[in-house]
């Protein structure tokens, strides 16, 4: 054998191993990198729906859970607190909820599949405030003697009826936000999924 075969194979063979070294060396590199093009975990659940409890709640009872990082009430209504609805339909500013706000199955009077729950993402429609859920009769706002109940953003004054319905003269334009939603029992609602509500 010559020297100059020797240099060659020596050649080629630190050649094919620098190349599988350095082909690992950037693999393990990559990998990381692209890792980061991955959303995690918590970001994955920010969009994701939400499954809720609602077997202990009582008649006025307000349980707020959080969907797509919004806060989202659900109120449970009385007979006596749906018969006022009726009543307001010249006070609030869309009474047949026209503007859409909600999907087309809460588009009616209670703004709801079942009348007695009420499901809103909890802004006001003004400037995205937390409104506050105001009983009537309640002394901490003083909303008037014929307050029948509602939500009362304290930051501009604007007010909600039970059915997430704006009144007129306030600043909010429009009616409470409906997100899609769905009854998988008569004690469990999930938030974010309505593909298993007839339209």
């Amino acid at each position: 054998m010559s020297d100059e075969t020797i240099d060659k194979d020596r050649r080629l063979l630190l050649t094919a191993a620098a190349t599988v070294v350095g082909g690992a060396g950037a693999v393990a590199t990559a990998v990381p990198f692209v890792k980061t093009f991955i959303p995690s975990a918590k970001a994955r659940a920010v969009g994701a729906p939400v499954e809720v409890d609602i077997g202990d709640m009582q008649p006025g009872d307000l349980k707020v859970e959080l969907w797509q990082g919004k806060p989202v009430w659900i109120l449970k209504r009385d007979k006596e607190s749906l018969s006022h609805l009726s009543d307001l339909t010249d006070k609030v500013r869309d009474p047949a909820s026209d503007d859409a706000q909600q999907p087309d199955y809460a588009k009616n009077e209670y703004r709801s599949v079942r009348p007695e729950f009420l499901i809103v993402i909890g802004l006001c429609t003004h400037l995205g405030c937390s409104p506050s859920y105001v009983r009537s009769g309640d002394v901490e706002y003083d909303l008037g003697d014929g307050w029948p109940g509602g939500f009362f953003c304290p930051c501009h004054g604007s007010r909600f009826d039970l059915a997430g319905r704006v009144y007129k003269g306030v600043p909010a334009p429009i009616n409470l936000m409906v997100p899609p939603y769905q009854f998988l029992s008569d004690t469990r609602v999930l938030i974010g999924d309505d593909s298993g509500v007839a339209s």
